[in-house]
């Protein structure tokens, strides 16, 4: 099992499997994981949908299949770095499917990294219409850009650290999500902070899916340095193993951000329903 992260702490509860400890590693830059750049980038294209403002946070909802209306998306928080995004036709995408924590009802996408083995599977059940895996053989980048029902999911390729220290080339997907007017992306596993390029083809999100471990991915202050990069308007936080590791992150960004949790692990977000403010919003999972 790959174990790529730049800094590593002994993780816990709530998986059937075991991360082994590494040393401490420099930062992700100075690693090699990505070029040394002059300046921090700047998001300068846009995702089709743009931020809404002076309008409501988000709604909790609960876990009944409730009809969506054309501009909404569903979207649950499974687990550990899994959400279940679900689209006004009821495409169902589930994100770093794995055979450790799975969304309660069959996907028709799933979307898969190979950090560990907690973020895919090789065994993904039938019935499944579409895996998109976020690496490619021979340290190739991966390419997608599906389009099925009414949504659209493509990826933008990433570097990871192998269990040994080296720079696994292209060895995690960043994935975008495009459903009505909104754009969703998922960090995957992310080892290091953003070139220019990838931020302009990520482009402008509006709900970003966050790891916020600091340890197994990017540390926490090059994770802000993404954050803020990206702009999105709201943040979910994911890939957290304790209160402790959650609270850490929040403790953070309280000074830039709204916080808000809610009791129910799924929310129908719109672009009329996006916070005025950037927010993170904490949803329970396991």
């Amino acid at each position: 099992m790959r174990n790529p992260g730049a800094r590593l702490r002994a993780a816990g509860a709530g998986l059937s499997i075991v991360f082994a400890a590494m040393p401490a590693a420099p930062a992700a830059q100075a690693a090699g994981l990505v070029p040394a750049q002059a300046e921090k980038p700047e998001m300068m294209e846009n995702c089709p949908g743009l931020i809404a403002q002076g309008r409501p946070s988000p709604r909790p909802v609960s876990l009944r299949r409730a009809t969506l209306e054309p501009d909404q998306v569903r979207l649950t928080f499974v687990g550990h770095s899994t959400f279940l995004i679900e689209s006004p036709r009821l495409v169902r995408i589930a994100t770093d499917y794995n055979d450790f924590v799975k969304p309660p009802v069959l996907p028709d996408i799933v979307t898969m990294n190979h950090a560990h083995s907690s973020h895919y599977t090789d065994r993904p059940e039938r019935g499944i219409k579409h895996v998109l895996r976020g690496w490619a053989e021979q340290e190739r980048p991966a390419r997608h850009d599906l389009h099925y029902g009414d949504v659209r999911v493509r990826n933008v390729p990433t570097n990871i650290r192998s269990f040994g220290g080296a720079t696994e080339r292209h060895g995690n997907s960043i994935f975008i999500f495009e459903i009505g007017n909104l754009c969703l992306a998922h960090l995957g596993h992310l080892h290091h902070t953003l070139t220019q390029q990838q931020i302009n083809e990520i482009g402008r999100i509006d709900v970003l899916m966050v790891p916020v471990d600091g340890t197994y991915t990017l540390d926490l202050e090059g994770m802000i340095e993404v954050i803020e990069a990206l702009k999105a308007q709201l943040v979910i936080p994911m890939h957290y193993f304790s209160s402790y590791t959650l609270h850490r992150f929040l403790d953070r960004v309280r000074d830039r951000f709204e916080v808000e949790t809610h009791d129910t692990p799924s929310i129908v977000l719109s672009k009329a329903t996006l916070p005025a403010k950037p927010t993170v919003l904490v949803l329970p999972g396991r």
